[in-house]
């Protein structure tokens, strides 16, 4: 095999609770996760030359009725007034970038005797509460272990994975699973029940330590529901999972970053019968009673021009 294309896939988070900062900085954490049909592209090849070399490209389009059509906002233009962080400083095709820290992880290790060439095509709003680095990461890591034939197991994979980001053990994995401790043990649950999704993204980006230095977790009045989410999304029921909709990180992110609370409300005016920001943010979704009114809700946010991109989409298990 000497070249091979993944899809890493976006997530959402059903529910979100902090229930302690650690001595190391980090946050105990008890979260759903669900991976949605988003998903960036990253094509591995093999090379005579020694080393990594990373390409990019960003293709931040959706499709929205049949009618495809280039996004606008911090992905566009980086250094738009509206944005809050610079693109260009966080997804580079160097060393800085969670792909080149992951195939450089595995190369140092097991030092095969061919370089690797990557290209990573961006289409997972970036700094959005969606894991788009995390995923890239893993599917960075199973690549190489297939490319190369390293024959490491998932477990494997996930220890390596862990090192690099929080999130990469679950990326690794997909699917529905509720996360504990830094978000690295897992547990496997049922498929998520069907649901059409509005996945949007103001055109600010909120980096996640940003957000947690301004989560006050010893004064949270309330707490998400977890375990009767897992019971529900075990039980098959779709209702449950959206009553139960919760993330704590809310209290930390609407107050500083008011148009996420903004994008919310004009999701439950549009007919969404549940909403929640994703993660640490600014990406709110939206489960929808059917495709037809997640595509008229979709249109709505694109010209009240209250997301910079807006994807009609489902869970997935990848």
């Amino acid at each position: 095999m000497n070249k091979l294309t993944l899809k890493a896939y976006g997530k959402i988070n059903l529910g979100l609770d902090a229930l302690s900062k650690r001595p190391d900085g980090y946050h105990e954490l008890s979260m759903i996760m669900q991976t949605v049909d988003i998903y960036d592209e990253l094509v591995f090849k093999l090379s005579d030359k020694p080393g990594i070399r990373l390409t990019e490209e960003f293709r931040f389009d959706t499709e929205i009725d049949g009618e495809e059509g280039r996004m606008v906002g911090t992905s566009d233009d980086p250094e738009s007034d509206e944005a809050q962080i610079d693109l260009s400083t966080i997804v580079r095709a160097d060393h800085t970038n969670l792909v080149w820290k992951a195939a450089n992880l595995l190369m140092e290790e097991f030092k095969p005797e061919k370089g690797v060439r990557i290209h990573l095509i961006k289409r997972i709003p970036v700094a959005a509460g969606m894991a788009g680095g995390s995923s890239d990461c893993a599917a960075t890591l199973k690549g190489l272990n297939q490319l190369f034939g390293l024959g490491l197991s998932l477990e494997e994979l996930q220890e390596r994975g862990v090192k690099l980001g929080a999130d990469v053990p679950y990326c690794l994995l997909g699917g529905t699973a509720l996360a504990e401790g830094i978000g690295e043990k897992l547990t496997v649950l049922p498929d998520m029940p069907e649901c059409v999704l509005v996945v949007a993204k103001p055109s600010i980006g909120i980096p996640t330590p940003l957000v947690f230095k301004y989560l006050k977790v010893y004064e949270l009045e309330e707490h998400p529901d977890i375990y009767g989410m897992k019971a529900a999304i075990e039980a098959g029921d779709l209702n449950g999972v959206i009553h139960r909709l919760g993330n704590v990180l809310e209290t930390a992110a609407i107050p500083n970053f008011p148009v996420v609370g903004e994008l919310k409300q004009a999701m439950r005016d549009l007919g969404a019968q549940g909403v929640l920001m994703s993660g640490s943010g600014p990406t709110v979704f939206g489960i929808f009673p059917d495709k037809s009114s997640a595509q008229a809700a979709a249109k709505e946010l694109k010209m009240r021009e209250l997301a910079a991109q807006v994807f009609v989409t489902g869970p997935c298990t990848p």
